[in-house]
């Protein structure tokens, strides 16, 4: 049996949980539960077995939490774990058509820019875990919430395995992960990249998966996987709150939204496995069939491309002194300036283009894909005539991308189409060959079908390929701009693809060149360009578009319109955007944050900074996460920034023996028994960038060492995280012991972890319950006044 002929039933049937089981069987808590595999492998053995007898078709190993950086502490390495799993595995499903599937989990570090760990960090130590033994039928990369760090996953397994691999990622009741991303995000990036099959599993249980799992199935074009928990955790039992019975009615019940592949995260038992293999026997599967929607994205942001969309021109050294002198300085906050001031005045996806002989270009594409992408959130195009640029940006990236380009050429053709293929990104094909940019309509036409041809032979659909029919300036050929008019009409007519145009070409050499690009665009969106590249701070220019889209009826009431123009002031063209340290701190640039931090303080107080400008600032992109409009990456990149500014304040206070800026000392601990910090470190960053100061115990933490530290340091403020069930009474035990130590009688305690409630809080006698790293910030503000 392998995974293709498996997917001939109506129906597969994933394995349960695995600490579950565990927890029943008395694991010790604050081990890493896949050590058991070589000191009590006849319990994973056990595990295994039950879920095999229950109904499984697929056995995950138990190597969820088996990476170099979770195996650190524990005397034992990546290889010796996987092979020691896999021998439990291969056990329990022998004499049976199970499969063994390799189980791989988050890393347990935030990646780049949110974090310290680079992609490429990042893909070996995937790459590590896939490569220590070969014993497996399929590959399971679950729980996943970084969209980058699947894709870095996804890649290391299909570059070094050539078995399957099911990809699922965890989902929030808003229909986001913790760090963003959207179904839609992750389908695009992950059929992209041929993942075998494609869903969610744990954060949630059926009732609240359902929503979510629609629009997976509504977009996903792969068998599509549900693993969710036994209902919502119930801190107070330490259980989940739906039993089996109701659990296999409501998953196979959402069976009928196309689902082809069901089973259990957290809480669920061997139990559940058998009640939702039964319950399917009433229903049949029945593929959701949906048009192919063509679109990009980055990790959180998916732009659809079914109406004219402006690409951003400025990051590109073509014509601009200012660029060009900005790469050779490597001066990123130049390039992240252009980025942003795009995005605010309308651009929907970035061209990035870093080519200049004076450079390492394939350095420098990975370096600007990689901050841009921390301060803008748009989809963005990869503009280079090099494969190894191309390669780089690609594997850096975090979404679907635009290549930019290919053309008619056979070397051309050869080379890059097959990247393009390899990462699932969309591809601009240029109307020109190895004689250049043709004069006739008809030999544009002709070599669009040869790239459409070449393309689609690799599997590119049609709808990801955008012909540039290339645009001749008219000042030389005034018959060029026919010629590239009829050209967009007739490719479009012809075939699936989209069209895609740098306008600006057309007025080389004459007077009044606005009016003449304006009047040339809105000519070719009327003949079906899609993605006219262009400066959107030129008023006319992006006013056309959105002109446009009201006048063509994709402006639905013309809302966008109005809200962009309805008390706007005309510029004819927008340079720059004034600078403020607000402005910077929101949109997290570091260097501009330091930079005007460093001038004010030649003539302003350094708290009148810090209460009047960064802390408001922090404030508004506080309130903009809590409004789900602003996601994880942002808040962070916000807060990184703040800190540039904090570091040269607390020098300057030093260098003239004032006083500290600290506005408070705060312990921040991951209970006893817990081995996830994720959360705990997201909220430290977040203290420390207001102006805390953070004592950092770590995780699985004694009770009686966060006692000894407060007491120590004389701190005011304890922060405790927990994210098992099985770990609350530590968290417990924490409390009443600060609550039974004298000195420590004015202390307060703030809790937050994802099996937390605002309940449970109460009953265990924390004084603040922080859903989110956001709120943890303003329960320190209240709590010390500032």
């Amino acid at each position: 049996m392998d995974f293709k002929t498996l997917l001939q039933k109506d129906f597969i049937i994933y394995d349960g949980g695995m600490g579950t089981m565990l927890q029943d069987r008395g694991l010790e808590m604050g081990h890493n539960p896949n050590v058991l595999n070589i000191t009590n492998p006849e319990t994973i053995v056990e595990v295994h077995r039950e879920y095999v007898n229950a109904g499984s078709d697929i056995i995950c190993s138990n190597t969820f939490s088996t990476n170099k950086y979770k195996l650190e502490d524990t005397g034992y390495g990546v290889k010796e774990v996987v092979k020691a799993a896999l021998d439990c595995t291969e056990k329990a499903v022998e004499g049976t058509d199970a499969l063994v599937a390799l189980d791989i989990g988050p890393i347990g570090q935030l990646l780049q820019p949110n974090g310290t760990l680079s992609p490429e960090e990042a893909y070996e130590i995937f790459k590590e875990i896939v490569t220590a033994d070969d014993r497996y039928d399929v590959i399971a990369i679950e729980t996943m919430t970084d969209l980058l760090e699947m894709k870095t996953a996804l890649l290391a397994c299909k570059e070094n395995s050539d078995k399957p691999v099911l990809c699922t990622m965890s989902f929030e009741e808003n229909g986001r992960t913790f760090q963003g991303v959207s179904p839609e995000a992750m389908i695009l990036t992950l059929e992209g990249l041929k993942a075998d099959a494609i869903g969610l599993n744990c954060s949630l249980g059926p009732d609240e998966i359902a929503p979510i799992l629609e629009r997976i199935c509504n977009k996903c074009n792969v068998p599509v996987i549900a693993k969710p928990n036994a209902g919502l955790p119930d801190p107070v039992t330490n259980t989940y709150t739906m039993g089996a019975e109701e659990f296999g009615e409501k998953l196979s019940a959402l069976s009928k939204l196309g689902v082809k592949v069901l089973g259990g995260c957290c809480g669920t038992t061997p139990e559940y496995i058998k009640c939702l293999k039964e319950d399917l026997k009433n229903y049949k599967y029945e593929k959701n069939v949906h048009p192919y929607v063509t679109a990009v994205s980055s990790g959180t942001t998916v732009v659809e491309i079914n109406q004219p969309r402006i690409i951003g021109e400025r990051i590109n050294p073509t014509g601009k002194k200012l660029f060009k002198q900005a790469l050779v300085n490597n001066d990123m906050d130049y390039i992240l300036g252009q980025a942003i001031s795009q995005q605010e005045d309308g651009a929907e996806i970035l061209d990035i283009n870093v080519g200049h002989p004076e450079i390492d270009e394939k350095e420098m594409m990975v370096k600007v894909v990689k901050a841009v992408q921390g301060v803008v959130d748009l989809p963005l195009q990869l503009d280079s005539t090099k494969p190894e640029v191309l390669e780089a940006g690609l594997r850096a990236y975090n979404g679907r991308a635009i290549v930019n380009s290919v053309n008619g050429e056979e070397k051309s053709l050869t080379e890059i189409l097959p990247i393009v293929a390899k990462y699932g990104a969309s591809v601009v094909g240029l109307t020109l060959d190895e004689d250049g940019i043709p004069e006739t309509t008809e030999k544009r036409v002709e070599i669009a079908e040869r790239i459409i041809k070449r393309a689609t032979a690799l599997g590119i659909r049609e709808e990801d390929i955008y012909i540039d029919c290339l645009t001749l300036t008219v000042s030389a050929q005034q018959s060029g701009a026919v010629q590239t008019l009829d050209a967009i009409e007739i490719v479009k007519s012809k075939y699936k693809v989209k069209t895609v145009l740098g306008v600006s070409n057309i007025s080389f050499g004459l007077p009044h060149r606005p009016l003449l690009n304006q009047t040339f665009l809105t000519m070719a969106m009327e003949k079906g360009l899609d993605l006219p590249i262009i400066n959107p701070s030129v008023f006319g220019m992006a006013g056309a578009v959105r002109a446009f889209r009201v006048l063509k009826g994709f402006d639905q009431e013309s809302r966008d319109f109005i809200e962009k123009y309805s008390d706007y002031v005309i510029e004819t063209v927008k340079d720059s955007h004034e600078m403020t340290l607000t402005h910077a701190v929101m949109k997290g640039l570091k260097k501009e944050c330091h930079d005007i931090t460093a001038k004010k303080l030649e003539d302003t107080d350094p708290m009148e900074i810090i209460d009047k400008e960064l802390i408001p600032a922090l404030d508004k992109v506080g309130d903009l996460f809590e409004q789900g409009k602003v996601f994880l990456p942002g808040l962070l990149s916000s807060a990184t920034a703040a800190q540039q500014a904090f570091e040269i304040i607390k020098e300057k206070l030093a260098s003239s023996n004032e006083e500290s800026i600290s506005k408070g000392k705060i312990i921040l601990a991951t209970v006893k028994g817990d081995i996830h910090d994720i959360g705990k470190n997201i909220v430290k960053v977040l203290l420390e960038n207001y102006g805390y100061d953070v004592i950092d115990l770590g995780r699985d933490v004694e009770p009686a060492l966060v006692v000894e530290t407060a007491v120590k340091e004389n701190v005011k403020l304890v922060g405790l995280s927990a994210l098992m069930t099985t770990t609350l009474k530590s968290m417990e035990d924490t409390i009443a012991l600060i609550r039974k130590t004298p000195e420590l009688k004015d202390t307060a305690v703030l809790v937050g972890g994802a099996v937390l409630t605002e309940e449970y809080a109460k009953k265990i006698d924390a004084d603040y319950y922080c859903k989110t790293a956001a709120i943890s910030v303003e329960t320190a503000n209240k709590f010390f006044g500032n």
